[in-house]
């Protein structure tokens, strides 16, 4: 793949399955939203949906006031918003699919034309890594079927697979408003809602795998001193045997980041290779309790029941939406150069 000149781009039309090779490591990515249930919120409501263009507009002003962002060029409602999601991933299909030599798969749970997908065959016969994005509001009662959980299952069997799972945050879950607000005022972005649950879809295929995690609050991470950059991660490199943060030191900076918190004492099955300290010069009632660091990045490694690896990760961390560093490429070469071993494959 050559990334020096652009390709065209396609749509509403069938995947054609990418042939396996060996070390060729295939990534498909998928958003477990309903685009029109997402794109048609009524925007008079204010939790529980995502901003309108127009809204990250008057926010961001004037980063946004360009022509290609125009309505003349541009969504303008919540589908720009679900339409930046999806351009802000192109960085990391680029560099994925230069190092892997296979084109990075997007897929939606249902797509901007109604049309339906869930995760089955079609999509994991061709697929080494799986990324499951859980950016779906609860209140669009995405859930994952019996049936996805099993193929994802089955999917795992494979040597070599990889589920990295991305539920988002899950802000104002508290019925205290006053505890909302103090939320609100941590994290410190006009665009979120007071509440903004995230994640059904993700939690359903996590609680069908046994995957035992739970996504809390939005948590703003602490940054270095006089600077808008992220704070260093908390990295367990005694326990990433993968090398999955091997040349990582931080991820990118986004306001309200996930706390995947771990539901079981069982630190054989699940490995916190990560965390990310909280900044502490606004209050949250996850730091009032005590804490100052979060769980950000898991792995789940093999077992006797599964021979892929399944790692936690939130979504923004594959994104250029909130900036991007020569570590965070260093993160997504280290998973795209995974080691296929012995995949048994179609």
């Amino acid at each position: 793949m050559n990334g020096s000149a652009a390709s065209p781009r396609t749509y509403n039309q069938t995947h054609i399955p990418r042939k396996y090779a060996p070390g060729k490591r295939r990534f498909s990515i998928y958003w477990t939203w309903s685009y029109p249930w997402e794109a048609n919120r009524d925007v008079t409501e204010m939790d529980n949906r995502f901003s309108t263009i127009t809204e990250v507009r008057r926010v961001a002003w004037p980063i946004y006031e360009t022509p290609e962002f125009s309505q003349k060029m541009f969504l303008q409602g919540i589908a720009g918003t679900l339409e930046l999601f999806h351009l802000s991933t192109l960085k990391f299909q680029q560099l994925v699919g230069e190092t892997t030599e296979r084109p990075v798969v997007i897929y939606q749970r249902i797509d901007q034309a109604g049309q339906r997908l869930p995760i089955d065959e079609r999509i994991l016969a061709d697929t080494d890594t799986l990324m499951v994005f859980g950016l779906d509001h609860m209140v669009t009662e995405q859930e994952a079927s019996p049936d996805e959980i099993e193929a994802v299952r089955q999917f795992l069997q494979r040597e070599g697979t990889c589920l990295i799972l991305g539920p988002h945050h899950d802000v104002g879950v508290s019925p205290d408003l006053k505890e909302r607000a103090m939320e609100y005022a941590h994290h410190g972005d006009p665009l979120v809602p007071r509440q903004q649950r995230f994640g059904r879809y993700t939690l359903s295929m996590m609680k069908g795998l046994g995957v035992p995690v739970q996504n809390r609050y939005g948590l703003r991470p602490a940054t270095v001193k006089d600077t808008n950059q992220i704070a260093s991660l908390n990295a367990f490199r005694d326990l990433d045997s993968r090398g999955w943060l091997t040349g990582v030191t931080t991820f990118n900076f986004h306001p309200h980041l996930p706390h995947y918190a771990l539901l079981t004492d069982d630190t054989k099955s699940i490995r916190i290779l990560s965390k990310q300290p909280i900044d502490m010069s606004r209050p949250h009632p996850f730091t009032e309790a005590g804490n100052r660091e979060f769980n950000n990045f898991l792995w789940m490694p093999p077992d006797a029941n599964r021979a892929g690896d399944i790692l936690l990760a939130d979504s923004t961390i594959f994104t250029t939406l909130f900036g991007g560093v020569e570590s965070l490429e260093n993160f997504w070469r280290n998973l795209a150069m995974t080691p296929l071993t012995m995949v048994a494959h179609v």
